[in-house]
């Protein structure tokens, strides 16, 4: 798609989101400042008569389902921060986690043979209508042959060149942002937009989320907080899944939560804990867990599905992230702000102390609330003023962790307007400290390192047919400590700044 076509795309986008009052609506001009109020107003003398149609979420979610599934992604994003954006305006976007249209279901029998290159009565003994629609794929409910009932995923039709065009309208409009607000350069717009644009390629191959979905299938049975269905390999390609079929109740259906004997306190916990797991014990995590993708058993069972989305956190990512968890767990401001600078993720140009002091401002009016008593939109609008402060950018590396911990956070105050988040991650925080930084910990850290130096000076000898010694080895030993300590700094500075800035 050339710049001009994609130019067209956002302005066309922009045109119907004026049309439906929905970029700066009407009822929102007592909460925003004058400038906004101003440009609503001036927007709203091209609104047509979509915009007098129901209430502000509704007129976005009209707009977004027929933008494509970047714009309903969005909408799926913002329907699980019914805190910030208000429970009216998160209900109406809600259906857009997957209750939208599906398309018929002679296309998707058609699809899933063509992708499985086989007809659909050799594996299924029924095939039904769809029971789920979204952004990318639907699914439909089928048995196996051998009666197992099974949830089948396949592609929309033509999602791909949807993508394709989506992607290239966020790569001009983040060129667009970059040009012209200066101030949102820090945001990194450019880096942003690569990042979600390579995690939705990966989602339209189904053979990636099939092995996605196996691998962490395996770690949330080894911690328990939460479950996934298995893979059916037999019923795998690249357009279409099969997986069986999860137990329990849409968290996305109306009377989920309402269930006779669910436990919404430990429900609340166990998807932040099964979260955080994922992400600081084994480094994988589902990174799409918002209502639509989650069932609910009694008392407590939590099962995702659709792993087209997953992120990844190497070892020190993962250590930083647990570091500064647990900093804010203590209280110890002074550590977190230290880590911050370790790390890279504020310019050592600022003072550390006043850092830390920013955090403490952040941090002590929310520790030990639950999170009926937190404002979220306020704390969120502080946040963002203490990283413009200090220089703090977005590290797109870290993009998927940052929205799916937003994202999970808003989930479980819907489960329990009374979770406190803190308390969630206490255990699974203490319990990576206690693994991996105790002094039983350090002392076998250091004898792998040590076994790993001579092992490094054996091969070196070796390869320059001499003995192994101090002599030989220590400047390539100086050099190689050099290199790793300027490669930690930089792959390290992707795991610290969103937590004190998306976790709270």
């Amino acid at each position: 798609m050339t710049d001009l076509t994609a130019l067209a795309r956002l302005i066309g986008m922009g045109w119907r989101l004026a049309r439906a009052d929905a970029l700066v609506p009407r009822e929102a001009e007592p909460y925003l400042p004058a400038g906004p109020v101003m440009l609503g107003r001036v927007l709203r003398l091209f609104s047509g008569p979509q915009a007098r149609l129901g209430r502000p979420g509704a007129r976005l979610a009209r707009v977004l389902e027929t933008s494509g599934p970047v714009a309903i992604k969005l909408g799926q994003f913002l329907a699980t921060r019914a805190d910030i954006f208000g429970e009216d305006f998160a209900q109406d976007l809600s259906r857009l986690k997957d209750r939208l249209a599906p398309f018929p279901q002679a296309r998707a029998r058609a699809d899933i043979e063509a992708a499985l290159a086989k007809p659909i009565d050799s594996l299924f003994s029924s095939f039904g209508e769809a029971v789920a629609a979204a952004s990318i794929a639907q699914a439909h409910a089928a048995v196996l042959l051998d009666g197992t009932p099974v949830a089948v995923k396949v592609l929309r039709p033509g999602v791909e060149l949807q993508v394709a065009r989506d992607s290239a309208v966020l790569a001009l409009a983040a060129r667009i942002v970059v040009a012209m607000v200066p101030a949102a350069r820090r945001l990194e717009p450019v880096a942003f937009v690569a990042t979600v644009v390579r995690a939705l390629q990966l989602e339209l191959d189904l053979r990636f989320e099939a092995a996605g979905a196996d691998e962490l299938r395996e770690i949330m049975a080894k911690d328990g907080h939460m479950t996934g269905p298995a893979v059916v390999w037999e019923g795998v390609g690249r357009r279409a899944l099969t997986l069986t079929w999860a137990q329990g109740t849409p968290l996305s259906d109306p009377g989920a939560l309402d269930l006779p004997g669910l436990d919404r306190p430990a429900l609340a916990n166990a998807l932040m804990r099964g979260f955080l797991s994922q992400a600081l014990d084994h480094g994988l995590f589902h990174a799409d867990l918002h209502e639509g993708n989650l069932f609910v058993a009694n008392p407590a069972v939590i099962t995702a599905v659709d792993f087209g989305i997953l992120g990844r956190l190497g070892p020190l990512e993962r250590r930083y992230l647990a570091e500064i968890l647990w900093g804010f767990l203590m209280r110890d401001y002074t550590r977190v702000a230290a880590l911050h600078f370790e790390a890279g993720y504020v310019p050592r140009s600022h003072d550390v102390h006043a850092f830390a002091q920013a955090l403490r401002a952040v941090g002590e009016p929310v520790a030990g609330r639950n999170a009926s008593a937190v404002s979220m939109g306020r704390l969120l609008a502080q946040l963002f003023e203490v990283t413009a402060l200090f220089d703090m950018h977005l590290r797109p590396e870290l993009v998927l962790l940052q929205k799916t911990m937003v994202t999970v956070e808003g989930v479980a105050r819907r489960i329990d307007p009374e979770h406190d988040l803190w308390a969630a991650a206490d255990p699974v925080v203490r319990r990576w400290i206690a693994r991996e930084l105790s002094p039983a910990a350090k002392a076998h850290a250091l004898l792998k390192d040590a076994a790993d130096a001579l092992a490094g000076m054996a091969r070196l000898a070796r390869s320059q047919g001499e003995p192994a010694s101090v002599t030989v080895i220590a400047p390539a030993a100086e050099h190689h400590h050099s290199a790793l300590l300027w490669f930690a700094v930089g792959a390290l500075a992707a795991g610290a700044a969103f937590v004190a800035f998306a976790f709270l």
